[in-house]
């Protein structure tokens, strides 16, 4: 009997709660027990209250606001205590229609998916602005180069994780989840699989940012930061050679004007270019003991897995590895 749960990150969400939990399927194909988590962020309008008059299976309540990154990661941690085989994230305004969970889970209860995301078609989603869909677009580009993956949608939080998924998720920004979580996959060599899924009308506004300006600044911040932590030697090796380039393109410049005879007046460049070719070297050095480092921390999120696995309850679902063995005495192979 394997069991899903449905974790719903909340902030002040009294109002559409209600709407969101009564869509929410109680019976899925190919999955025995259904659950429901809520986790609140720190509201102040009796999120929690209206959850529990509502019958949610779980809630996780944060003293204090702390982001939806950290709410997810919160609902993440106590749907594996709670024995979850697979988690399903979606959101309390009510966004995306419950009714596609089941497609969402058809990947991974077939074995062919690690984590499913829901593509919205964003381009067909009149409520938002034209300069919001094509930003959108290019962020979701601009992960799919850095991740190596497929997404369409990268900043969908309707998305489902297998058990060991989950497990090896390690959320470290404080922002948002959604971009942080498909480049660490992507540099994991999980299985992600997307699939269309329909929404609601919108009953509100975003509060995840204030502005287009200050969303764009923190997811490129985030990009940035998560990109650099998986793959620093390629980061700092390519801005220590631009930098070193620079100086040494500057050098050849004085060396020209020196075989002249007019390199008199340039010494200036001379100076510049060999700053710029220390601060280049410099570079290239740090991005080699980022590069342990990286190593190392590689070996800390092994351990953590370890650590994990064996603080929650056996797994009932498949592994997303099978081992087969050839029984030593027979000539038969073994699961």
């Amino acid at each position: 009997m394997n069991k899903l749960i449905i974790q719903i990150p909340c902030l002040n969400e009294a109002s559409t709660l209600p709407a969101t939990l009564a869509d929410l399927p109680r019976s899925v194909p190919g999955i025995g027990t259904v659950e429901v988590l809520v986790i609140d962020d720190g509201s102040t309008d009796g999120t929690a209250e209206v959850a529990r008059a509502c019958g949610v299976d779980h809630i996780v309540r944060l003293r204090r606001n702390k982001g939806l990154a950290a709410a997810f990661t919160a609902g993440i941690d106590a749907s594996l205590k709670a024995g979850a085989d697979y988690i399903v994230n979606t959101d309390a305004d009510n966004q995306y229609a419950a009714h596609d969970i089941a497609r969402l889970l058809g990947p991974l209860l077939r074995g062919e998916a690690e984590i499913v995301i829901g593509d919205r078609n964003v381009a067909e989603l009149r409520h938002m602005s034209w300069r919001k869909r094509q930003l959108q677009r290019l962020g979701s580009w601009v992960v799919r180069q850095v991740s190596n993956t497929t997404v369409p949608d990268t900043t969908s939080g309707f998305r489902a994780y297998t058990r060991e998924a989950a497990l090896r998720m390690t959320i470290v920004s404080e922002f948002s989840y959604t971009l942080e979580s498909i480049i660490q996959a992507g540099k994991k060599r999980m299985a992600i699989a997307h699939v269309p899924v329909a929404t609601n009308p919108r009953t509100r506004d975003s509060r995840l940012f204030d502005s287009v300006f200050g969303y764009i600044k923190r997811s490129s911040a985030t990009i940035v930061r998560i990109y650099a932590m998986y793959e620093p030697l390629k980061v700092f090796t390519y801005l220590g050679l631009s930098v070193f380039g620079l100086g040494l393109a500057i050098s050849a410049r004085f060396v020209y004007y020196y075989l002249t005879g007019t390199g008199s007046g340039h010494l200036q460049s001379l100076i510049a270019s060999a700053i710029l070719m220390i601060v280049g070297f410099q570079v290239l050095v740090i991005g080699l003991l980022a590069d342990v480092i990286s190593a190392n921390r590689k070996l800390l999120e092994d351990l953590l897995y370890r650590v994990r696995t064996l603080e929650l309850p056996p797994a009932r679902n498949t592994p997303d590895v099978t081992i087969i063995t050839r029984a030593p005495t027979q000539d038969r192979w073994e699961h």
